[in-house]
This record gives structure tokens, sequence and C-alpha cells, in this order.
């Protein structure tokens, strides 16, 4: 049998050194991905400046924005990377200051990206509530009612421990006087799931501003109910 390679040199050149060395760099495109998603913090009004930070794990990597560089100054040479116990094996710039907290939740989940924000009406809800009150059925999505951790001082590992007790069955929490965090499979739907508690942090306060009127909450059968439904509601990762 004649190689087909052979009669045809341009399907050989396809596969050959050339195409081998066109292959992608998963970490080159992990890291492009995760820029992206932090210039989306920005430009959604999430963060301001530098405030929050954003990672994602490829193998036995964690890439992670730098501490205190603007994201719009980010390129593909400035690539951050740690391994699980925090040692950088990538890149000259200081990882973020939040690292234990990324590196808490990669430990004690199967997340694949974690988001870190310091939203305007969720960290407000965090300075009034130990939980937020589920007034909305995305709660469900969340894994239920989004617990606030208790304060610590930020990048300390007492951070850390609070914030993976208030994520336990949960892929998001609110940091008292801080932020959030939420996690996921990929970027996306780490940075929905951000977007979304925002979202629902947003509803309860404008409802319980109102004078006279008190909010109406879903009960824990009402979020049983639509987490099970959301199951088979779009494309899962």
């Amino acid at each position: 049998m004649i190689d087909a390679m052979a009669k045809d040199p341009g399907r050989a050149a396809a596969h050959g050194p050339a195409a081998e060395a066109q292959d992608p760099d998963p970490v080159a495109e992990a890291w492009d991905a995760l820029v992206a998603t932090a210039r989306r913090t920005v430009a959604d009004g999430l963060v301001v400046g530098t405030s929050g930070n954003v990672s994602v794990r490829v193998g036995d990597l964690v890439l992670v924005t730098p501490s205190g560089v603007p994201y719009t100054r980010l390129t593909g040479d400035d690539v951050v990377a740690v391994d699980l116990q925090g040692r950088r094996v990538r890149g000259s710039l200081p990882p973020t200051s939040e690292l234990p907290m990324h590196l808490a939740v990669y430990r004690s989940t199967a997340a694949g990206a974690v988001v870190h924000t310091h939203a305007v009406h969720a960290t407000a809800v965090s300075t009034l509530v130990d939980e937020l009150p589920p007034v909305h059925y995305m709660a469900a999505e969340l894994g239920g009612p989004v617990r606030v951790a208790p304060y610590a001082l930020y990048g300390t590992r007492e951070l850390a421990d609070h914030m993976l007790e208030a994520l336990t069955d949960r892929s998001a929490c609110l940091l008292r006087n801080h932020g959030t965090v939420a996690h996921g499979a990929t970027l996306d739907q780490a940075y929905d799931r951000t977007a979304q508690l925002e979202w629902m942090c947003r509803v309860w306060l404008t409802a319980s501003s109102h004078p006279t009127r008190t909010p109406s909450l879903l009960t824990s059968a009402d979020l049983a109910e639509a987490s099970r439904k959301l199951r088979t509601y779009g494309p899962r990762p």
C-alpha cells in the first residue's frame, strides 16, 4: 500500500514538524482568556482598577492575575503561573495578593476557574447580613442561599479559611466588608456566577429599601425545585 502522505505532499506537510510547532499552547490560550475575563470585570463595573483578581487552572498550574497591574496593560508575555503550593513557576510579575484564596479553592474543589471582585452591591450586602436572603431562584445555581464569610485581612490564610467554610456546598460566597468569590468549571461559568450574585444583591437591596414593605423570600423547597430544573437548562460545561 502506498503511503497516503507520500501521495499527498500537502497532507504530509500538515502532519510534519511545522504543524506540530503551530499546535496551540494551552497556557497561552488560558492566559488570553483570563486577561479577557479580568478586563470584563472592570468593563462591567464589578471591580475598580486592580481591586479584583482572576485565576484559571491548567493541569497542575494555576494562572493568576498579577498584583497591582492594570488589566489593560497585560499582554501575552505577562503570564503568571504558580503550582498548587503557590510557588511561581512562570513569569516575573508577582501573583495577586489573594493567591491563598484562589489556591484554597483549587485544593478543595474541582474548580477550573475563580473570580474575585469588589462588586458594589455585593460588598454592601456583605456588611448587612450573614447570608443573602433568597430573593430569586438563581440562588439555586450557586448551591443555595449565599453565605457571608467573616471578615479577615485580605491576602491572609485566615480569610481563605473563612471563605472555604462559606463555600461549603456552594459555588459562590460574599466576603464581609470585602467582596465576592465565585468558582466554576470554566472562566465563563465563574464569571457568570459572579454577575448573577451581584445582580441578586442589587435586587435584594432595592426591594428591602421600600419603607413599608418587606421582600418575599423563597423557601428551601422552592430552591430545591429550581435547582432540579436548572440542571437541564442550557449547555453544561
